[in-house]
């Protein structure tokens, strides 16, 4: 398996990965996520691909004092092969090229799979309550 970041090439099959992994949402805009962060420099989604087959992705980005994790997936066929874990090891990474003294990320609250593999990976639930408003209508 070999880990890269994504381009403009790469749009219709990662949004396509996110929908079938159950990331997406209706309010959510999947292609404009995409779009914005191949384009910041702040920002990129690194791509799993296993020949020339799409198996996982991540979103990551680095906001000048912490870095956050979106929209890990795997393909959901390949799940337990450590797809996930290499994507996480390759997100902390990113960031430590780039100087991030930390790392975060959201999970919804009903999402105990999830949950269960980022404590494996030694992450922790932080005690902070997450505040947001949409900004584009």
């Amino acid at each position: 398996m070999r880990i890269r970041s994504a381009t403009a090439d790469d749009r219709e099959a990662v949004v396509a990965l996110w929908q079938a992994a159950g990331l997406t949402r209706p309010w959510n805009y999947p292609v404009a996520d995409f779009k914005l962060a191949i384009a910041n420099p702040t920002s990129t989604i690194l791509l799993a691909r296993d020949a020339d087959e799409l198996v996982g992705s991540v979103m990551v980005g680095f906001d000048g004092h912490r870095g956050w994790v979106y929209s890990l997936a795997s393909d959901p066929d390949r799940r337990g092969l450590g797809i996930g874990r290499q994507l996480m090891r390759a997100a902390e990474d990113w960031l430590k090229e780039r100087g991030c003294p930390k790392i975060q990320l959201m999970v919804r609250h009903d999402n105990e799979s999830a949950q269960g593999f980022y404590t494996a990976l030694g992450y922790e639930v932080q005690d902070v309550v997450t505040i947001g408003r949409r900004l584009d209508g």
